[in-house]
């Protein structure tokens, strides 16, 4: 039996989106790992996604997951799609793509920034 590859499954989480951003999951960053192995049945293979969201309090979360599960399961290949869903690490802007940062319009430095707090010390 023939696993389905890994980038046959990044390809389809290119086609699943954060509603909130017009920039698909795994540009985003959010999926943090793919685990492919054969199903029971020895003809399909089982897929395991550790991904995470924009933000702890995002409530597409479950939405996002069933997506992927329903395009990823579309697949002959495909017998089941567990999603798991974590803040650990939690997502930072930092973790985008450089596609998904000039499609946003956020630079690196910007995407850094965020992870740094800053604050001004000089009084007048």
């Amino acid at each position: 039996m023939k696993l389905i590859k890994k980038d046959s499954v990044i390809k389809v989480l290119k086609q699943c989106f954060d509603p909130e951003l017009p920039v698909d999951l795994w540009n985003l960053g959010l999926i943090y790992d793919i685990q492919i192995q054969e199903a029971y049945n020895e003809q399909q293979s089982d897929i395991n996604i550790v991904m995470s969201l924009t933000t702890p309090g995002c409530t597409m979360g479950e939405q996002i997951a069933q997506d992927i599960k329903n395009k990823l399961e579309s697949n002959k290949k495909v017998n089941q799609v567990f999603v798991e869903v974590t803040f650990d690490p939690p997502w930072e802007p930092s973790m985008m793509s450089e596609e998904a940062r000039e499609k946003l319009g956020v630079g690196l430095n910007n995407a850094q920034e965020t992870k740094e707090t800053k604050i001004n010390m000089e009084w007048e």
